[in-house]
């Protein structure tokens, strides 16, 4: 297990998240730029080594009933991937919300949206929106591997292939 200080070191490095001293020694790390109320993405990390993340938006992961995830047993890695993907899920709300708000003009080009999914043997496919057709599409490079009509469709399949988003670097 990292202890506190390795975790907070981590967690210090995400120049977005701002640190928050809680009460008994523990710290919170908001990401204020969310486009969620939600603001909170690693809880309560105790001097013991034991604290939460923000998984909410993620799947993959086994999450209490607020969306956190316990970090206790986390590789470094394994808490960098976490802290990273929950930044990027509350940076932006998936296609397939924004669209149904027909009130607001969120000036984004879905078009544009692409995600990378990787597995264990490091095959990348690729997770596309087109708004043509209004469809989230996957290909393994070039080649069109399958269609699906709601981005949860699209990410459900990933996941049970054994895919996870790749992270950026």
């Amino acid at each position: 297990m990292l202890s506190y200080e390795e975790k907070s070191v981590i967690a210090d490095s995400f120049l977005e998240l701002e640190r928050r001293q809680v009460s008994l020694g523990r710290s919170n790390y908001h990401y204020e730029q969310s486009v969620y109320d939600k603001k909170t993405v690693v809880y309560h990390l105790h001097p013991n080594g034991n604290g939460f993340v923000y998984a909410g938006l993620l799947q993959g992961y086994e999450k209490d009933d607020k969306g956190l995830v316990n970090i206790r047993d986390f590789t470094a890695d394994e808490m960098r991937t976490i802290i990273e993907q929950s930044i990027r899920s509350l940076s932006a709300m998936p296609a397939s919300l924004e669209s149904h708000d027909p009130h607001e003009s969120h000036g984004s080009d879905e078009s544009a949206q692409e995600e990378h999914w990787t597995n264990e043997s490091n095959q990348t496919l690729t997770l596309q929106f087109e708004d043509e057709d209004q469809m989230w599409y996957i290909y393994a490079g070039l080649n069109l591997d399958t269609v699906f009509e709601t981005y949860e469709e699209a990410t459900e399949y990933l996941e049970e292939e054994g895919f996870k988003p790749a992270i950026k670097k």
